[in-house]
């Protein structure tokens, strides 16, 4: 008995005829022509390769690092494109970036020119391994920019503080419009001292109010370690949080696990909706534009001024630097020296 043939489940191939003038043989060994990308075309690129691999600590590049890391990019390309430049970024050469890094530094008042040199580090890096060309960063011809000295972060007067959790309810027991409650925990939660993206980045799971603690998952390997650090939590800003998860149960995603949701049943916040949401309080409460970092500054500002030991600020603030707390308590400090010589008074 002739057992039938089975069809294979595989694609067909079907090989195209090859003209006879055509020297097949030697064909693979013809130089590749090089491949010209807009300037767009490899930006997006970069972007999709920094949301699909891991930094130097072996962690996901943040969403934060990523845009900041692009902006570099188009910082560059749009002088680039001032200049007139043909071509796409691989063709940059050491004495080119040389000229753009010294434009920059004349025209942003000596600034932020470090910072832009760093962000681009790992962009070159990048076009160094996926199109083969020469690193400028590898080339000592190539002029580095120091990180400016002496700059000093600023801190938040308590009566601005104070005011902003007043616009936003006070945390009353009466207010329950969900943007006021939620803008308002969120306002005692950045006086804890949190970076911007820890705060983002926290999940319901992470919160343990009966103990008046929360946890955030470390951002940064240099600056956390393990699973996370506890920030304990003043009571008023427990009961703001309570509050605002009672609040968020009538939301249309209280099912997510972020914790902060957006106004309108619109999903979890981003930074520029945090930036957006403490300027717009700041302006209900009469004042000018700020930071969210500028709480951090002023929680470690006024830990140091309370007394507490340097290295307990250290440990809450997720610094494993002894100049990161020089660098955040330095707005005050000839205001804490003049505190602490008065109150010792005369000594002889």
């Amino acid at each position: 008995m002739t057992t039938a043939a089975r069809k294979s489940p595989l694609r067909s191939k079907t090989l195209r005829a090859v003209p006879a003038t055509l020297d097949t043989e030697h064909r693979a060994e013809e130089p590749a022509l090089p491949v010209m990308m807009s300037r767009a075309s490899m930006l997006s690129e970069y972007a999709i390769h920094l949301r699909t691999v891991n930094n130097k600590h072996g962690r996901p590049y943040q969403e934060k690092t990523v845009r900041t890391y692009s902006e570099a990019v188009r910082t560059l390309e749009a002088w680039m494109t001032r200049e007139r430049l043909q071509g796409d970024f691989t063709g940059l050469t050491t004495a080119t970036l040389n000229t753009f890094f010294r434009a920059y530094y004349d025209s942003h008042d000596r600034g932020g020119t470090n910072s832009v040199q760093r962000n681009l580090r790992t962009f070159f890096s990048w076009l160094e391994d996926e199109f083969d060309v020469p690193n400028p960063y590898r080339d000592k011809r190539l002029q580095r920019y120091a990180a400016p000295t002496g700059a000093t972060p600023k801190t938040l007067s308590p009566e601005f503080v104070t005011d902003l959790l007043k616009v936003t309810g006070n945390g009353h027991p009466r207010v329950r419009e969900f943007e006021k409650v939620r803008d308002h925990a969120m306002i005692r939660v950045l006086t804890e001292g949190l970076r911007a993206e820890e705060l983002l980045s926290l999940r319901l799971g992470d919160l343990h109010l009966n103990q008046g603690l929360l946890q955030v998952v470390p951002l940064k390997d240099a600056r956390a370690a393990g699973e996370g650090r506890i920030i304990p939590l003043q009571p008023k800003t427990v009961i703001a949080l309570t509050r605002y998860l009672r609040a968020r149960e009538h939301h249309k995603l209280s099912d997510s696990d972020w914790l902060w949701l957006g106004s309108r049943n619109r999903g979890h916040l981003t930074y520029s909706g945090l930036y957006r949401m403490v300027n717009r309080r700041a302006k209900d409460a009469g004042y000018g534009s700020v930071s969210p970092h500028q709480f951090r500054h002023t929680f470690a500002n006024d830990l140091l001024s309370a007394g507490v030991a340097e290295g307990d600020v250290m440990q809450v603030a997720g610094w494993k630097s002894r100049s990161m707390v020089d660098r955040y308590a330095s707005d005050m400090a000839t205001s804490r020296a003049v505190k602490a010589v008065k109150r010792m008074g005369d000594r002889y």
